[in-house]
């Protein structure tokens, strides 16, 4: 909750200037990092993936294109939101 209250107030504050301040809240992104904390265990990745409505990882180009979609003209009216790239995660 920090993260979308200091992206609130950021907005609030930096509106006036022409800057828009957002977040990207990715959920289980495919990484390295990732694969070392599945361990290679079949069953922990697919309790991790159950977990999320879409039932698969993102890959880090598709939280790259939300972060890139955000800093785009196509988003130019969005200031002040959290984006939640996480497959459905937060809506259950």
């Amino acid at each position: 909750h920090a993260l979308a209250g200091l992206t609130k107030s950021a907005a609030a504050e930096y509106a006036k200037d022409g800057i828009r301040v957002n977040a990207v809240s990715p959920g289980a992104v495919r990484t390295p990092m990732l694969a070392r904390v599945i361990g290679g265990e079949a069953a922990a990745e697919k309790k991790l993936r159950a977990a999320h409505p879409m039932n698969r990882f993102a890959e880090p180009g598709e939280i790259a294109n939300a972060a890139l979609w955000l800093c785009s003209d196509q988003s130019s009216f969005v200031t002040g939101h959290e984006l939640a790239a996480d497959g459905g995660f937060t809506a259950i």
